[in-house]
Parts: C-alpha cells; structure tokens; sequence
C-alpha cells in the first residue's frame, strides 16, 4: 500500500472498536440495517470475511481516519495513488 497508509491487522484492535468499525462499515455500504439485530448479523459476517482476508481495516496518516474496505477497494485505491 501506499506509504500514507497502514494496514491494521484486525486482531490488534479491541473488540469494541472493531465492532464499532463494521457498523460504520454496514451502513456506508447500504446494508438493511433498520434493525440493530440484523446490523449484528452483518457485523459477524463480516468478521468472517476479514479472517478470511477478503475485508481489510486501513489507516490513513494524514488524516487520521481508518476505514474498512474489501480487499478490491483497497487495492483499487492504492493503484489510484499511484497514477497521481
């Protein structure tokens, strides 16, 4: 990735502040998620998807935010930098 940005292995993160990324995550990304329920559901499947690598946690240091994205949004930025 680009040097601005650091990958955060998920497992360093404590489990309030990963859950609390997920959700954000759920929303940005135009889930159903009327019910806190079913935004519990998509925060355990997409758990899921970053144990198994498909979802990964970013940290920009120039603007202090940290983002979850999929693997493809990632490195779809990242390529995007490069070009500037």
């Amino acid at each position: 990735m680009h040097q601005r940005f650091v990958e955060i292995p998920f497992g360093l993160l404590e489990t309030a502040t990963l859950d609390q990324l997920l959700s954000v995550f759920v929303t940005r990304q135009g889930y159903d998620s009327t019910a806190l329920e079913q935004v519990d559901q998509w925060v355990a499947q997409l758990r899921t998807q970053l144990q198994r690598g498909e979802l990964v946690i970013m940290h920009d240091i120039e603007t202090e935010s940290t983002e979850v994205m999929t693997l493809q949004q990632a490195k779809s930025f990242a390529q995007g930098l490069k070009e500037e």
